[in-house]
């Protein structure tokens, strides 16, 4: 069913917006070859702008926030029957920005998006590397020498500052794979891109984040605190005792990084957005070669079958494992260990052996609290979305 953006300035009259809908039709006729059966149409109010269809008019940040602050418009305007289905999508708004020794989400009000962005999103520790090296071999692959880290930035990581990254950014020439780790509200969020969230559990998360954390060398405490433009206290080295650790996280939710249970908040309320895939880290464990065809088909990425082998052998944790320089920031050079300890062990569940029953039900019961029931079991178990 095909599927149209359409902008219109605000205030047009319900004839207008049906003129629009039967030009729109009219071009699907000569493009296509035949009237569809049906065609999705979103029709979205912008200010400042001539009414017409495309997608987003401007990059300006003001501007994007305009559409996305789109009035409710008409199901059906007069003359836009036969087939067409018509909505208007409350498209997110950036409302906040988030600074500490990691964060300069600024930087997304001068990216300039273009039309097949894709923004790789996800709370630290959940998978994030590994979907950039998915994205990365579906895209441009099979090839084991993609220098991914390079090739698929942190852009709201204020190292290096915003300066030095996006004239490094809008120079690149494939299609862009961005990552980031901000809730949704702290976002430019454009209708132009494609986000994949990855989810995992937050037990898990901690772990992982864990070995992160205490394996950072001084050169990692040294970027982050020391850069110009911190704003916040510096990041500490983590105790000894990763219990510890777990409560400091829980009981200060994401100390000492950012806040866990907001970040998934944000993005379990857009996943019905048509520009949004979830994806939970169990499924990839379980079933990497559907998840892989489940994300090509999401992003459009037309994949040889000849190539899958090469490619899902380029996306298996061992691979990863024993060639992490090319995936890692600076080939691993912020570990002590090197690019393997950032890549560690990719499993799930080591928290068993730590937390107790009560620790557990704690968790939980938070989940539960601070998500909702149904986002709750989908982090925890990878299941109940479609």
């Amino acid at each position: 069913m095909p599927y149209v953006n359409i902008q219109i300035t605000r205030g047009a009259s319900r004839e207008q917006k049906a003129q629009l809908v039967r030009e729109v039709t009219d071009a699907l006729v000569r493009i296509l070859g035949k009237r569809p059966e049906h065609t999705h149409v979103v029709i979205q109010e912008i200010d400042e702008a001539d009414w017409g269809y495309a997608g987003l008019l401007s990059d300006d940040w003001k501007r994007q926030q305009d559409m996305a602050a789109a009035s409710p418009t008409p199901a059906n305007p007069d003359g836009a029957t036969g087939g067409l289905m018509t909505e208007t999508i409350a498209w997110p708004r950036k409302t906040r920005e988030l600074h500490n020794h990691h964060f300069d989400s600024t930087i997304w009000n001068d990216f300039r998006f273009r039309d097949d962005d894709i923004v790789i999103a996800t709370y630290a520790k959940s998978g994030t590397t590994w979907m950039q090296q998915i994205i990365a071999q579906m895209l441009l692959g099979p090839d084991p020498e993609l220098a991914v880290a390079d090739m698929s930035p942190w852009l709201d990581l204020r190292v290096p500052p915003k300066a030095v990254k996006l004239p490094l950014v809008e120079a690149q020439t494939h299609r862009r794979f961005l990552k980031t780790h901000l809730p949704v509200d702290a976002l430019v969020f454009s209708p132009r891109a494609k986000y994949v969230y990855i989810g995992r559990d937050g037990r898990d998360v901690v772990w992982s984040l864990y070995n992160h954390h205490a394996n950072a060398n001084r050169l990692w405490y040294e970027a982050l605190n020391d850069t110009p433009g911190r704003i916040g206290p510096p990041i500490e080295p983590p105790p000894s005792d990763i219990r510890q650790y777990w409560r400091d996280w829980l009981d200060r939710d994401g100390h000492p990084f950012w806040p866990f249970w907001d970040n998934v908040r944000s993005w379990w309320a857009i996943r019905e957005l048509p520009n949004v895939l979830f994806v939970h880290y169990a499924a990839l464990k379980y079933d990497l070669p559907g998840q892989m065809r489940r994300i090509a088909g999401f992003l459009d990425i037309p994949v040889d079958p000849a190539h899958w082998p090469a490619i899902l052998e380029c996306c298996s944790f061992d691979w990863m494992k024993r060639n992490a320089t090319r995936s890692v920031p600076l080939g691993g050079a912020f570990w002590d260990a090197g690019a393997q300890v950032f890549i560690h062990q990719g499993v799930n569940g080591r928290w068993n052996d730590s937390l107790s029953v009560a620790d557990v039900a704690e968790y939980e019961a938070r989940a539960r609290r601070e998500l909702g029931p149904e986002c709750a079991h989908w982090l925890a178990t990878g299941q109940g979305l479609d």
